[in-house]
């Protein structure tokens, strides 16, 4: 029980993929968890279903990340219930392809949006809770294309997850006196059925070829990793990003 009694929220966690893993993660390990998803009814089922697993109440919220008078109601009513917010998850992305050359300003506001701004919005939210606390933790997911880079039409995605690198840097050196952590978890290929959606099949198969592991990543797998940079065994690590590829990418 690694995070008893802690107050977590995570963004986009009602999904099929990395929030979700990531939300049933840190619930095993006994923090209430705000679960918080632009689906109108996915986190209230989740939220319904986890309160009957470990018997207690989980908190499901319609929040849209990039809207900033709904993630600052989001914070306040998990500090009404909870009386504090000890862990931020920053999992709401998005992707588009679009060559660089044909990419709409919409579809770039779009990716930047929910990707970049929505990480500013929940960060800024959750600091003054932090900083009077004197303590906190903080995950923002970047993604190997942020160092990377990717010639599939993302350049928006990688604009966005490089930027996310470098707030996770700034904020850490801010507030770090304050007793808070800052790091982002750089994810290579994650599966889950919504990805087919975007991609086409032979990409995941090309990138199980190409990952030294010789597989693609499980959301469980990056549940993990964020479960250890909030943990007490992460203690002295800040301002990191963390690659997490199975070895496609070997970042120094």
């Amino acid at each position: 029980m690694k995070l008893r009694d802690q107050v977590a929220i995570v963004t986009a966690a009602a999904g099929a993929g990395i929030g979700q893993a990531i939300v049933r993660r840190f619930a095993a390990e006994g923090a209430h968890v705000v679960i918080s998803d632009a689906h109108a009814k996915r986190p209230l089922t989740l939220a319904e279903e986890l309160s009957r697993e470990h018997g207690r109440e989980f908190l499901g919220l319609q929040v849209d990340a990039t809207d900033q008078a709904q993630v600052e109601r989001m914070v306040q009513m998990t500090v009404e219930k909870y009386g504090r917010v000890d862990i931020l998850v920053n999992n709401a992305g998005i992707n588009k392809l679009a060559p660089a050359w044909e990419m709409s300003a919409e579809t770039w506001d779009f990716v930047i949006r929910t990707n970049l701004y929505s990480t500013f919005y929940c960060t800024r939210a959750v600091l003054p809770h932090m900083v009077q606390q004197r303590s906190g933790k903080i995950v923002s997911l970047a993604s190997v294309a942020g160092w990377i880079g990717s010639s599939d039409g993302e350049a928006h995605y990688c604009a966005a997850k490089a930027a996310v690198m470098g707030y996770t840097r700034a904020v850490a050196a801010e507030v770090g006196k304050y007793g808070i952590r800052v790091n982002a978890i750089a994810p290579g290929l994650i599966y889950n059925e919504f990805l087919r959606r975007i991609y086409p099949d032979d990409m995941f198969k090309s990138v199980e070829k190409r990952t030294p592991l010789g597989r693609v990543g499980k959301p469980e797998d990056i549940a993990n990793l964020a479960l250890f940079l909030v943990s007490d065994e992460a203690s002295f690590i800040t301002g990191e990003v963390m690659c997490c590829s199975g070895g496609l990418y070997m970042h120094a």
